[in-house]
């Protein structure tokens, strides 16, 4: 998820802002002009607006929001054309714009799959799984393409070669899909039978307090903190639960089947 520069929420909120001081204005035009002049009309049309806006800032801020999944980076979980719905409760309630905590509800689990705002573009959102907390050393062999995690390796177990949507299914490298348990979560992901592929340097970090690790399911095909490193607490955005819609129009109906999947 990386294709998102327009920063709706900032427009949102000014939008939200705006017309909440028409809407007062109009009041009071109301409650003395008897015969109200077309300046006045004009504030009331467009201060109409604020109620539709303001429930629209505070649903989309503080309960969920949808996102549309543009990358190949979690697949098999999330495919291209994927709509994911995003619990911003999640994680606790955050100003807009600012996104300052202001209520702490709760904090990301080994194996939730977030949606932040990528460190170095604040503009634009990512979605991967989290791998390490505050505080956990992560080793990462390229090679092996294993994954470990304060010294205890995580298995992984090998489930076959990858069968369904692909991005590039001309490609002449086969996803193997494997099943891996981070926390009390199990999850598909996959690497590719092909050693050039991914990082190619060995990662040993230590998470720091208010950051956390994280990385794609897609394992050798992802742009995450292994290269860019770590998420900031104040970038998260939310939880992913589940898929509501998949548009993608060349697969339609094996898209069908996706709807209504909840997200592990």
């Amino acid at each position: 998820m990386n294709e998102i520069h327009f920063d709706f929420e900032a427009f949102l909120t000014i939008a939200s802002l705006v017309t909440g001081l028409l809407w007062l204005l109009a009041m009071y035009f109301k409650k003395t002009n008897t015969n109200p002049s077309f300046l006045a009309k004009t504030v009331d049309e467009i201060g109409s607006f604020f109620p539709v806006l303001i429930f629209v800032l505070v649903v989309r801020t503080f309960v969920f929001e949808p996102f549309r999944i543009p990358s190949s980076s979690m697949m098999p979980t999330l495919l291209t054309g994927d709509f994911i719905y995003v619990n911003k409760f999640s994680y606790g309630l955050k100003l807009p714009v600012l996104h300052d905590t202001i209520i702490e509800v709760g904090h990301p689990k080994r194996g939730d799959i977030i949606v932040f705002r990528y460190p170095k573009d604040q503009s634009v959102d990512y979605i991967k799984r989290v791998v390490g907390l505050p505080g956990d050393k992560i080793h990462y062999d390229p090679y092996k393409k294993e994954l470990t995690i304060n010294g205890k390796l995580i298995k992984q177990e090998l489930v076959g070669n990858y069968v369904g949507l692909m991005d590039n299914p001309t490609r002449d490298v086969k996803a193997i899909k494997k099943l891996e348990q981070l926390g009390d979560k199990k999850h598909m992901m996959f690497t590719f039978n092909h050693t050039g592929l991914g990082p190619t340097s060995f990662l040993d970090v230590v998470v720091p307090e208010g950051y956390y690790f994280a990385m794609g399911d897609n394992r050798d095909n992802s742009a995450d903190s292994r290269e860019w490193g770590f998420v900031p607490e104040r970038n998260l955005v939310g939880r992913a639960v589940f898929i509501w819609m998949h548009w993608r129009t060349t697969d339609f109906f094996e898209g069908l089947k996706r709807i209504g999947t909840k997200l592990i």
